[in-house]
């Protein structure tokens, strides 16, 4: 029996045990023998699963994720967003609101509004319905315009509710007689 621990290079990177007209190779702890008889550190990435990638501090695996918008979830591999616009952190711009992403979140415009480069930077700026003619005052109607959206108004001798202005009936009185029978 031929002794292949013994030779050099050595067959196995960490530990070698001769068996009877063939070689066993072990690998030291925290490393697992792979198919080429080398020894690979178990605590490695690949080994974890983990959905977006990981980091090995102090001998220990531990998976990340890639945005401060994300968590890692209770099987510590997957990610799971962070709501920011519900944690009430987030503080958007005048006459916008948050809406949440995965892994992040932005400020949206209010209904009405546009978002508009003005003065060297974004604002959402007041859509003017009445002047574009994206109302749904009546004929009868004014259109007045309001922060995010309009109103409507009957004309003179008009009256409802703005949309559906009917003409009011010109009743005439008259005046009572001046001679009493």
């Amino acid at each position: 029996d031929l002794n292949e621990c013994g030779l050099k290079p050595r067959p196995c990177k960490h530990r070698c045990m001769n068996t009877y007209g063939s070689y066993k190779c072990y690998c030291l702890n925290g490393y697992m023998l792979m198919p080429d008889g080398t020894c690979s550190n178990a605590l490695s990435c690949s080994m974890a699963n983990c959905q977006y990638g990981c980091d090995v501090l102090k001998g220990e695996v531990r998976c990340r994720c890639p945005s401060p918008g994300l968590q890692l979830g209770p099987d510590g591999r997957t990610c799971i967003d962070i709501d920011e616009c519900a944690t009430g952190r987030v503080i958007c711009p005048r006459f916008r609101h948050c809406v949440n992403t995965f892994g992040s979140y932005f400020c949206r415009c209010h209904k009405g509004f546009d978002l508009m480069y003005i003065g060297g930077k974004y604002q959402c700026h007041d859509i003017d319905e009445c002047s574009l003619g994206h109302h749904q005052c009546g004929s009868f109607s004014r259109c007045y315009n309001t922060p995010g959206s309009y109103k409507c108004k009957c004309k003179e001798g008009y009256r409802d509710n703005g949309t559906n202005c009917i003409l009011i009936p010109n009743v005439m009185i008259e005046p009572p007689s001046p001679y009493h029978i």
